[in-house]
């Protein structure tokens, strides 16, 4: 069946706005009732608005509420009639409209929508058709493996691999629970998908091939890990946070299968983190967030890492374990995507990318450096004076908003100004 097109889209939001029925709609747009129920419960979006003249109080208990002073010890006013009490109330339930949960499943056209405080959701037929291309674009970018499914895979083929078994072997008698085939198994082999094991020179027998002068295949990025985690959720949540600090963080890549660095950068004061691992797979990304935390401890983790805004590479695939706290098992951040292929959308990191390369120039291979190596580095980078901060380097404006003990736990120091170095001699 063809997909809906921007004009379909325009007569499903205008019917809804109409009262008309699923079926009524279907038959003007020429498709079927639960076509339509999908469309809206898949496009419809969230919105904050409240109603004229009345507090946007939430909570499912403000009708029988009788607290008072909750947000203000000199507050003389009921918690029921109050919407700052939301947010500082230990007992605060969200209450969430019925209606919401049967057809239409949207605002639009109801009837109690300008007395209605609670949140609501409506569809929209231009939001609706730049999430459909957003999707078509992402659904045929990428390779066909996720991050997890090449563990899974990496695992299949160490165990036959131990025994002395050949791929063929293992994919003719455990085809069922193969989900690829034989030639992708060695084109990922090939392109070193597989941090550890299995290595092309470990295979019994394997075909040799001239090495194809071609970029290799990149792990697919799984696009329900950027659901309400988009640019524009993170613009949303920027403005209802009153755009807290936020972090932008990259890869940089030495020689392929090598090493690489992750980098943090502050946009608040330019301040540049960078650590070293020995693979770019998600896993060892959580790891390095597991170690911050339990260096600084969650409070500081979380306020130095309030927002995190990234790009799609596979290494940051997982956002749920990079936002759940290792210690308390909570929130310790949030984890918001930039659009595909829009580097520029966190082009702090990006600049600052520029001077690092000045001490890693690119093609450099990353193996034969130090976590301690990589400090020195990033004390280097961070000392010397910028004009974009008023001729401060970014240390010390990094120093006054969280304070030195911070950076002493990070191994990063001041440079004399006559001592920086940004050039490779640094390690000479």
């Amino acid at each position: 069946m063809a997909h809906l097109t921007h004009s379909e889209r325009d007569l499903i939001e205008s019917g809804l706005r109409n009262h008309d029925s699923f079926k009524e709609i279907a038959r003007k747009v020429g498709k079927s009732p639960s076509s339509i129920s999908r469309e809206v419960l898949k496009h419809r979006v969230e919105s904050n608005k409240g109603a004229f003249g009345r507090v946007t109080n939430r909570c499912v208990h403000r009708r029988k509420c009788d607290r008072m002073g909750i947000c203000n010890l000199k507050c003389s006013r009921r918690c029921s009639a109050c919407a700052k009490c939301n947010s500082v109330c230990p007992h605060y339930e969200e209450d969430i409209c019925a209606k919401l949960s049967q057809p239409p499943y949207v605002c639009n056209g109801c009837k109690d929508e300008h007395q209605c405080v609670l949140r609501k959701k409506y569809y929209y037929h231009d939001n609706a058709e730049t999430a459909y291309r957003h999707q078509l674009r992402e659904a045929r970018t990428g390779a066909t493996l996720t991050e997890e499914e090449r563990r899974v895979l990496g695992k299949q083929l160490e165990s036959g691999l131990e025994r002395g078994q050949s791929i063929h072997h293992m994919m003719v008698s455990r085809k069922d629970e193969f989900q690829v085939c034989e030639r992708s198994v060695y084109r990922y082999i090939n392109q070193g998908l597989f941090s550890q094991h299995p290595g092309r020179a470990e295979l019994p027998k394997a075909p040799g091939m001239r090495p194809r002068r071609k970029k290799g295949r990149e792990l697919k990025i799984d696009s329900k890990c950027r659901i309400g985690r988009s640019l524009e959720d993170f613009e949303q949540y920027c403005h209802q946070h009153h755009n807290p600090s936020v972090v932008e963080m990259d890869s940089v890549i030495g020689n392929r299968g090598g090493k690489v660095l992750l980098t943090l950068n502050f946009n608040n004061c330019t301040f540049l983190l960078v650590f070293i691992r020995d693979s770019n797979n998600s896993q060892s990304v959580i790891d390095l967030f597991n170690h911050l935390e339990q260096l600084l401890g969650t409070d500081v983790f979380k306020r130095l890492f309030p927002v995190i805004l990234t790009d799609n590479g596979s290494e940051f695939s997982n956002p749920e374990a990079l936002e759940k706290s290792c210690l308390s098992k909570g929130r310790r951040t949030r984890i918001f995507y930039c659009d595909p292929y829009s580097s520029w959308q966190k082009g702090h990191v990006e600049n600052n990318h520029e001077n690092l390369r000045k001490i890693f120039p690119k093609g450099v291979s990353l193996n034969r450096f130090s976590p301690e190596q990589i400090q020195l580095a990033v004390s280097h980078l961070n000392s010397f004076a910028r004009a974009s901060l008023n001729n401060i380097p970014a240390i010390s404006l990094f120093e006054q908003l969280y304070g030195k003990r911070i950076l002493q736990k990070l191994g990063i120091k001041l440079i004399p100004h006559d001592e920086i170095c940004l050039t490779p001699q640094l390690f000479d």
